[in-house]
């Protein structure tokens, strides 16, 4: 008997639909993302004309002030270098390990944002979430 040698089959792959679904990928992609423009906002700051004067309260609170200079100031104590870690490092010893303490934040209006952004990012790292910014109530006339 005289059996005949069989070509084994060459195997391959089609590479034909791989590139399709890439390309329908990538023209998804391209279609879907959007790009953001950064833009600059001009901001007027809104000035409190009324409001309700804060209730006197006979709780222990940490009181943040901040002068037009950018000086920082915790419970009367003035700090030399108002930076994140030295206010972190006084809001900590003020607090006492008890981090439930109101922080009442008063800034000059002349006082540099930074300064209070800064004082608010110390506070929220240490995980103070009650926070209170003071204002000055306006003159009848709308200055101050």
């Amino acid at each position: 008997m005289n059996f005949r040698r069989t070509r084994p089959e060459e195997v391959s792959v089609n590479l034909t639909p791989l590139i399709d679904v890439v390309f329908l990928l990538l023209i998804f992609f391209m279609v879907t993302t959007t790009f953001t423009r950064e833009t600059q906002l001009r901001v007027d700051l809104p000035q409190a004309a009324s409001g309700d004067p804060a209730e006197v309260q006979e709780v222990q609170q940490i009181e943040i002030v901040i002068s037009a200079a950018g000086d920082v100031a915790i419970n009367d104590r003035t700090l030399q270098t108002p930076n994140l870690l030295n206010i972190r490092t006084a809001l900590e010893r003020e607090a006492g390990g008890d981090y439930n303490l109101p922080v009442v934040i008063t800034a000059d209006g002349k006082a540099p944002h930074q300064a209070v952004i800064t004082a608010m990012d110390a506070a929220g790292q240490l995980g103070f979430h009650r926070l209170r910014l003071t204002t000055s109530q306006m003159e009848a006339d709308g200055a101050q």
